[in-house]
């Protein structure tokens, strides 16, 4: 039997909000863990705009680390504020946030940050690309990393991302293309330099849905603004998109979107050259891999899905709940691994259905009208 007790070494891949936030609730457990990143120590800061951290998902673990009250005064309640439209304009629904809402906004990179800020530093290793795996006839975990270092452990967990290097390890499943790819566009210092745009998409998000074109619009904490340019189309043809110089790419948008009302146009006009390609990728709804005793995933490594609910980053912090709570409940490594990958499997089932009933009716006909309505509902009856 695997004990699983404060002498148990757990090696965590990836330093995103999910493994950063687990090897925090391992800390206060007095469980020994490192945190392996690839990149940078300052990765974060520069990966991902503004987040919703949900009450029922992602603020428990926070509140579990004892940080929800610095939490509270880094995020943006304000930031709950949603438009929906449609290409010519019209506005299906609007709502300016009023007080405390259940899912404020904060920038991925002050969330790892206020992770970060109380991990001990010994505990975090950057530089660290994962290669292997290889689990020894002790039970316990070889880990292999770049430049042929290795390290033994009693648990591994994958918490590497979409493109998980863990995954394989485990499962022979491999993330699929959704049919959706965004160019991801940046207006700095939008109330300064875009006082008009400002006062249009106030201090949240704006979502104009057009059948197989969106335009998705989020102030962020730093004053500005992410804008989403999205697509329903081919997997080939996003690269006929990189292939443009920044004034080339500015005009394939424009033109794309000619038909739409000159207010959203602004989100492309007035975007400064910082641009980056996503193509938006999921694992099966319900997928499961064969269980290990000493090895398992968290986040998106576990079951990414399209961005469409905002559940990504909140199922991550979930997953890191889950796991550290089984850590607590639990006198071996098996039953842990076991107890947290049966709630972890059930949440986010739920999670990527939701994902991709909103990725469906996104981009369908009449989706502003649709979605429009169904907030309308989701207020009146709160």
């Amino acid at each position: 039997m695997l004990k699983s007790n404060k002498n148990n070494k757990v090696a965590i891949i990836g330093g995103g909000p999910g493994g950063l936030m687990l090897g925090l609730l391992l800390q206060k457990q007095g469980i020994p863990f490192t945190i392996f990143e690839k990149g940078e120590r300052d990765i974060n800061g520069n990966r991902g705009g503004s987040l919703d951290i949900h009450e029922e998902s992602g603020q428990l673990p926070i509140k579990e680390a004892g940080l929800i009250e610095t939490f509270k005064s880094m995020a943006r309640f304000e930031g709950e504020d949603t438009k929906i439209l449609g290409p010519d304009g019209t506005l299906y629904f609007e709502d300016d946030a009023e007080g405390e809402g259940g899912r404020p906004e904060i920038d991925r990179g002050e969330l790892c940050d206020m992770i970060l800020n109380e991990i001990n530093p010994e505990n975090i290793r950057y530089h660290y690309e994962f290669k292997a795996i290889e689990t020894l006839d002790n039970h316990k975990v070889k880990v292999t990393f770049n430049h042929n270092v290795s390290e033994i452990f009693d648990v591994v967990v994958g918490a590497d991302g979409s493109f998980s290097k863990v995954r394989p390890f485990i499962t022979e499943q491999e993330i699929s293309y959704t049919g959706i790819s965004m160019v991801e566009l940046n207006i700095s210092v939008v109330k300064q330099q875009f006082p008009d745009l400002a006062a249009f998409n106030k201090n949240g998000k704006i979502m104009a849905l057009g059948g197989d074109q969106a335009i998705l619009g989020q102030l962020n904490g730093d004053g500005s603004i992410k804008v989403y340019v999205t697509y329903r189309m081919p997997y080939k043809d996003l690269d006929t998109y990189k292939a443009l110089s920044p004034d080339q790419l500015k005009s394939r948008l424009l033109q794309d979107f000619k038909d739409w009302d000159k207010e959203l146009l602004k989100y492309i006009s007035y975007a400064d050259d910082k641009v980056l390609f996503r193509r938006i990728y999921k694992l099966p709804i319900g997928f499961k891999w064969e269980r290990q005793s000493n090895v398992t995933l968290l986040g998106d490594a576990a079951h990414v899905m399209s961005p469409f609910a905002g559940e990504g980053v909140n199922t991550a912090l979930y997953d890191a709940y889950l796991l550290a709570r089984a850590f607590k409940n639990h006198d071996n490594l098996e039953d842990v691994i076991t107890a947290y990958e049966d709630e972890m499997y059930k949440a986010s089932e739920e999670h990527a259905q939701e994902s991709q009933d909103n990725l469906d009716l996104m981009f369908s006909n009449n989706a502003a009208k649709k979605m429009g309505s169904i907030f309308i509902d989701v207020e009146q009856m709160s």
